[in-house]
């Protein structure tokens, strides 16, 4: 990949935009979302969470869903005493905050501020694990998001802190990526090759 110019508001927000571009303009995008739904379910196998947080997917994001919906099932089959919950995100705009609320396949959906679907009158759920979406990562643990720090001021926020996984495919890896000092390193990545982080 490109070497990054020099570390400044412009230069990210060029890498980001094509970033984004590239993954909109991904030829295989089927193959690598089927690749990166099994990679999901069989990391899964083993974890002990019941509440997993994740995202409604936008601008050609990694559709995390029908695996959570999978592991959700799954531990219905295996009669677990702990029922598996799904969260999605609601962001508060005017505070700019994050919190999850529960999503089931069916649920009531509304748009939030910036047009993202989000469930409508669900309840507060706390996860413990995070699947969060990347435009881009790199080395480290580092993700690139859309600029908005949401996710790292919810992860700043949070007591005890959720296990945090981000979720992209594998073009968006960044060799150079400079993390900022409000970066919070996430736990894991997996994209449509497999775990790249830890490596």
């Amino acid at each position: 990949m490109d070497k990054l110019p020099p570390e400044t508001d412009s230069g990210k927000k060029a890498l980001r935009r094509r970033l984004l571009e590239e993954r909109l303009a991904l030829p295989d995008r089927q193959e690598r979302s089927a690749a990166l739904q099994q990679i999901m379910r069989i990391w899964l196998v083993g974890r002990t969470d019941t509440v997993i947080g994740a995202y409604w997917p936008i601008k050609g994001e990694f559709d995390p869903l029908p695996a959570l919906h999978r592991w959700k099932e799954d531990g219905e089959l295996l009669d677990q005493p702990q029922r598996r919950r799904i969260g999605l995100p609601v962001v508060n705009r005017e505070h700019k905050t994050m919190t999850f609320h529960a999503w089931y396949p069916g649920c009531p959906m509304e748009e939030d501020a910036y047009g993202i679907p989000k469930p409508k009158d669900t309840e507060l759920i706390v996860p413990t694990l995070l699947f969060a979406p990347c435009v881009g990562y790199g080395p480290g643990g580092y993700r690139l998001g859309y600029g908005g720090g949401f996710y790292d001021r919810m992860l700043a926020s949070l007591e005890p802190k959720p296990f945090t996984v981000g979720l992209g495919f594998g073009p968006g890896f960044v060799d150079d990526l400079e993390p900022e000092p409000h970066d919070v390193p996430l736990d894991a990545i997996l994209n449509d090759y497999g775990v790249v982080w830890p490596v």
